[in-house]
């Protein structure tokens, strides 16, 4: 098999193809369109164009071999298209992810034991739910005086709208009858709202979801100074000197490994292979892997009451898909849940076959807790054992605290009332996901203000000493959060993009120290 034309050297190196790498490559063609950018993506290329979402696949054969094609090593593995359906004690992932196959949980420990990930252009973008809430209270950064402004960019680059189901039944209704329950008290930022999804409607009426491919843009699909490189599996980020120099990366075809050298490298994976990658690469920081965060799920599902009759056909237009009326229930200090509510086109649970389900009356209500941050949850990396992609191997030590224990419980509580609230319960028990189910793990990579060993990157997220080698997905979220964090983790790489592309149009290597750069952001 021939061996495919990689580049020697590049401008900028970005690893991983999901929405925070396409924000790299986004931001660098926007700011410095002259900058000659290699994007590496170890899965394959599985929708048109590259790095969209496979909701937007009309063939359902078509996108069952999309999520099947991204499953990685673990393409044959029985998966659930609802991610409700797991019971407990099931380790099931969902379609177009895959799970660990060992090292997920250690004895005497919670662990992770759904912790799931994708490997395709456009990552876990590519399967998303698309919600795109904002970071309040705690969740926020505080370090970041300008977060709100980088959160503006990246609903821009998402595609971010909070209308596209205006026209799904009943929606309203959820909503007023869930604020009665909730909002007294609060402030309007934080009261119930239409969840801001990265999602529009085309002329037709069909959804479309964004992904990786809506984040890119035709900035970048344009720039004959951007390349993407499918199943390329970058295995080394290069160190001379203290500085990153480029990558190593393997043809998953024919197995040759390339050398290519890069001004500043963009390790842009999830929160478990951002940590891998730079572990192999003998990158280590005190605090690499650390602070391992996910947010526990609890699901609930009820019957909506007193609704009228709809039509007896459900419309064609899209008007009713599978998340129509997302509801949002913010997370505050107080309350330490963040509330997804979704109208559901069938029930999540078996209902009898003279039990009719009247469309869109089905509703389904998650709360994602915010965990009680402990440095000693973690993902660790064994160099004796390898894993399927021949890195080392990954574990996950994870223990829900006390503090957790208690959020949670509260979180049953509370879900039940919300969904009392709204409708008849269709079961009189709140569901508990597995640990992982969320997909939101977050910490390993996180940035701080100073080098001090309790995290891995600046507030740019450049690593602590690495020059020019910067780390960028949900990993780099230093706070605990409830909200689902791809909003925020986009943000983030709009910041550390701008870093770059400064660097490159002054002609100099991005340096922690570099205080013109920072004061003039500032």
């Amino acid at each position: 098999m021939s061996e495919r034309p990689y580049p020697d050297a590049v401008d900028v190196v970005i690893v991983g193809s999901g929405p925070t790498g396409a924000a790299y490559a986004r931001i660098l063609g926007e700011r410095a369109p002259d900058a000659v950018i290699a994007m590496f993506e170890v899965g394959p290329t599985v929708s048109d164009p590259p790095g969209a979402h496979v909701k937007n696949i009309e063939d359902s054969a078509r996108r069952t071999a999309a999520q099947l094609a991204s499953q990685g090593p673990a393409a044959s593995a029985e998966t659930v298209s609802n991610p409700g359906a797991v019971k407990s004690g099931q380790r099931l992932a969902r379609a177009g992810t895959f799970l660990l196959e060992e090292g997920y949980q250690y004895p005497d420990e919670d662990g992770l034991p759904v912790a799931a990930m994708s490997s395709n252009v456009g990552g876990m973008a590519a399967h998303w739910t698309a919600a795109c809430p904002r970071p309040g209270g705690a969740e926020r950064i505080p370090f970041l005086p300008d977060l709100d402004e980088l959160l503006d960019d990246a609903e821009r680059l998402l595609g971010v709208t909070t209308n596209a189901f205006d026209g799904s039944p009943f929606g309203d209704l959820v909503r007023e009858r869930l604020a009665k329950a909730v909002d007294a008290g609060r402030i309007d930022a934080t009261r119930v709202q239409r969840m801001p999804l990265a999602v529009h409607r085309r002329e037709d009426g069909r959804l479309v979801w964004s992904g990786s491919d809506v984040v890119l843009g035709d900035v970048s699909r344009d720039n004959p100074n951007f390349a993407l490189y499918d199943e390329s599996l970058v295995t080394r980020v290069l160190v001379d000197d203290g500085r990153a120099v480029g990558v190593e990366v393997r043809d998953m075809h024919s197995g040759a490994v390339h050398t290519v050298t890069a001004s500043f490298v963009v390790v842009a994976g999830d929160a478990l292979r951002t940590p891998q990658l730079l572990w192999a690469s003998g990158i280590r920081p005190a605090a690499l892997g650390r602070y391992l965060n996910d947010q526990a799920q609890i699901v609930f599902a009820v019957r909506l009451r007193d609704v009228p009759s709809l039509a007896a056909e459900v419309p064609a237009d899209g008007t009713l898909a599978e998340y129509s009326g997302v509801s949002w229930v913010p997370f505050t200090d107080d309350v330490p849940f963040h509330g997804q509510v979704m109208q559901l086109d069938a029930s999540p649970v078996p209902l009898a076959e003279d039990d009719p389900v009247q469309p869109g009356s089905i509703v389904g209500l998650g709360l994602f807790c915010a965990k009680d941050l402990q440095r000693d949850d973690r993902v660790e990396f064994d160099d004796a054992r390898r894993d399927a992609y021949g890195l080392p191997a990954i574990g996950i030590h994870y223990r829900l605290t006390d503090a957790d224990r208690a959020v949670l419980a509260r979180a049953q509580q509370e879900i039940v009332r919300l969904g009392v609230a709204v409708g008849d319960p269709l079961d009189p028990r709140p569901f508990t996901m597995p640990l992982g189910a969320s997909l939101h793990y977050q910490g390993t990579t996180r940035m701080g203000q100073r080098d001090d060993g309790e995290s891995v990157c600046d507030a740019d997220s450049q690593v602590w000493g690495t020059r020019g080698l910067f780390v960028a997905g949900n990993g780099v979220i230093p706070t605990a959060t409830a909200c689902n964090p791809t909003l925020t983790s986009v943000a983030l790489a709009v910041r550390g993009a701008r870093r770059i592309a400064a660097a490159l149009a002054a002609g100099m290597p991005v340096h922690a120290e570099d205080v013109a750069y920072v004061e003039n952001q500032h």
